[in-house]
């Protein structure tokens, strides 16, 4: 028999590229969502079932994950992290779910200078302690942050946190969609395992404008703001658990500890994952359009 997957977060951008993708597998797909909307009822049309609860309450949580044999957990960055991972965990002993792919980041260590980065490795404790077998993921930068800053981007600018020197490999949740998938169908080879998720090209932020100068055909200029500047112009004002966490990866940027590629995702899905010119290409649209960009969560 398949399994029936649980996907938190399902009309979120890793969340709903997994579910497309186990749906195309005929594989059965619960999807959580906080509400029911345009995106929920574009799923349910695909297959899904929809479910609504908030993964911060227990009580939702429990229907949520009765009878599912296998689960995606990621939750924003927000302080409430590890006590909802708790939450989640808890639900799925109950439940008897057999495997957790767990959506961590890459800066998760015992010892960081993030708050959201300590909670994210203790999220991960936790959920190693329920006993649920479980694989984390550590991805680095999305590809898709450039879609939040299109606006800025439409105006000619790239206007990062990040200085001239350090690196990043950006990624995009398309291709963890796909390692989520892959590992959900399959996981046994990956029980235990945690795996840094990165792009396929380092670069640093002014070759990230100049890329996205070369794609769009037009001149968008790098300049640096701080961590607080970047959060409030995409996220908006007073997200302090957000502030510090932009401005630790900052820091981090900076002392060359972002950089780095490997082949994690060509290995699992069998396809190299995408550049930024090929992200940014496959948006045109979106960057040239004045219509705004809805973040999804």
């Amino acid at each position: 028999m398949k399994p029936k997957i649980l996907i938190s977060g399902a009309t979120g951008d890793t969340g709903g590229a997994a579910t497309r993708l186990l749906l195309k597998k005929g594989i059965s797909v619960r999807a959580l969502v906080h509400k029911e909307d345009e995106r929920s009822s574009k799923l349910r049309d695909q297959g899904a079932e929809i479910v609504v609860a908030e993964l911060t309450d227990l009580r939702a949580v429990r229907p949520a994950l009765a009878g599912i044999s296998r689960a995606y957990f990621i939750f924003p960055i927000r302080p409430d992290l590890v006590q909802t991972t708790a939450i989640f965990a808890q639900a799925a002993l109950e439940a008897k779910v057999e495997f957790i792919v767990n959506m961590s980041q890459r800066t998760a260590g015992p010892e960081p200078l993030s708050d959201s980065a300590l909670h994210h490795w203790l999220a991960e404790r936790v959920l190693e302690w329920s006993g649920t077998p479980v694989t984390h993921l550590r991805p680095t930068i999305f590809n898709e942050w450039l879609l939040y800053m299109r606006k800025g981007i439409s105006d000619g600018y790239y206007r990062v946190p990040f200085g001239t020197t350090g690196k990043f490999a950006p990624i995009s949740t398309e291709d963890q969609g796909a390692v989520i998938a892959e590992i959900l169908t399959n996981p046994d080879p990956h029980i235990g395992q945690t795996y840094l998720l990165l792009g396929p090209t380092e670069l640093t932020p002014p070759e990230i404008a100049e890329t996205i100068s070369q794609t769009l055909g037009k001149t968008v200029r790098y300049e640096q703001i701080s961590g607080t500047q970047w959060v409030e112009e995409i996220y908006g004002p007073n997200i302090p658990y957000g502030n510090q966490h932009i401005e630790a990866i900052a820091r981090m940027h900076a002392l060359g500890q972002m950089g780095g590629t490997n082949d994690v995702v060509e290995k699992i899905t069998g396809q190299k994952p995408q550049s930024v010119a090929e992200f940014v290409a496959k948006h045109r649209e979106a960057f040239e359009s004045d219509k705004e960009f809805q973040k999804r969560g």
